[in-house]
């Protein structure tokens, strides 16, 4: 369940790109207006509004953005105006270079994504960057992390309720076997992980807990310093339980030392429309705190404004 509030009568494109521009004019950018406006649009919304403004005032709303705002509120701003496909496109891209490049960003937008969005995806990455996601991911990746991206984000999954408990009951046996040998880069183990619906796998990983007593994601942390082994249980939590991934992921980046704000950013900018609500749900139970509250302790200003309008808090 989405958290983003939009409002019962919304006002036409025109009227918020004129509002925006207005915002942008002066002395001083208004900050406020821009998030009264853009924190409480939804995506098809939000491209409408970057289509008029471009037509009314000649200029692309997110350079114009850009060039007003400023740090890690205009980052959040930015990717949220994005509609979710080209954000993604954007993300996964920075996600192969040198320098933010991120195994983990890659499997987070291969495993949450539904397979016609992951579609898209691919659709708006050709467009922006003029080749695949898929060749970049096995160009800037090797080894048992190239081995288990590349079809994770070249994947088209089955997404319906339908599951063979008959396959789940022998492919749970080949994943116990895999994992008690600490074969964690063995083929059928990528090919269960990578191509299976996400039903069918929680129906596979309940067949292993069943079988052998143990939860799947718990026999994947035999060895706490190997890397791999760690993405790969991270993709296991997300096929089947995203909202406890994100709230993991959530925990770790407010409550470190210093504020992880890439990672707080890319959380709350991409499960707003998607299941940020049960992702709340999630971080209260287990941290008895909730999360408007942990942000508002650990960032400041219209950054915290934004992230807080976008959680659904009532006075943003």
């Amino acid at each position: 369940m989405a958290t983003l509030q939009v409002p019962a009568c919304v006002p036409s494109p025109a009227e918020d790109s004129a509002q925006l521009k207005k915002a942008f004019e002066g002395w001083g950018t208004n900050e406020g207006l821009i998030i009264s406006i853009l924190a409480h649009r939804n995506a098809d919304q939000r491209r409408l509004i970057q289509q008029t403004y471009a037509e009314t005032y000649g200029e692309d709303l997110l350079k114009a953005l850009d060039k007003e705002l400023t740090s890690d509120f205009e980052r959040a701003l930015l990717l949220w105006t994005l509609h979710p496909s080209e954000r993604d496109a954007v993300l996964a891209n920075e996600a192969t270079k040198r320098f933010t490049s991120s195994n983990w960003v890659l499997m987070e937008i291969a495993c949450s994504r539904s397979s016609h969005e992951l579609h898209l995806v691919k659709q708006a990455y050709h467009a922006k960057f003029k080749k695949s996601l898929e060749e970049d991911v096995a160009f800037h990746t090797s080894g048992d992390f190239r081995k288990l991206l590349v079809p994770l984000v070249s994947a088209f999954r089955y997404e319906g309720d339908e599951v063979n408990i008959t396959v789940a009951k022998r492919e749970a046996k080949i994943l116990h076997e895999k994992i008690k040998d600490k074969h964690y880069n063995d083929e059928e183990l990528i090919r269960i992980f990578t191509t299976r619906s996400k039903a069918q796998l929680n129906a596979t990983f309940n067949q292993y807990n069943n079988e052998f007593g143990n939860a799947i994601t718990k026999d994947l942390k035999a060895d706490a310093d190997d890397e791999f082994l760690k993405l790969l249980r991270a993709t296991a939590k997300l096929l089947t339980f995203p909202e406890k991934y994100f709230e993991k992921l959530l925990r770790l980046c407010i409550n470190k030392l210093g504020t992880d704000e890439g990672a707080l950013t890319r959380v709350i900018t991409t499960r707003a429309e998607v299941d940020l609500h049960r992702i709340k749900e999630e971080y209260q139970r287990r941290n008895s705190v909730p999360l408007d509250r942990a942000i508002e302790k650990d960032t400041s200003g219209d950054y915290e404004k934004f992230l807080l309008a976008l959680l659904g808090h009532g006075d943003c």
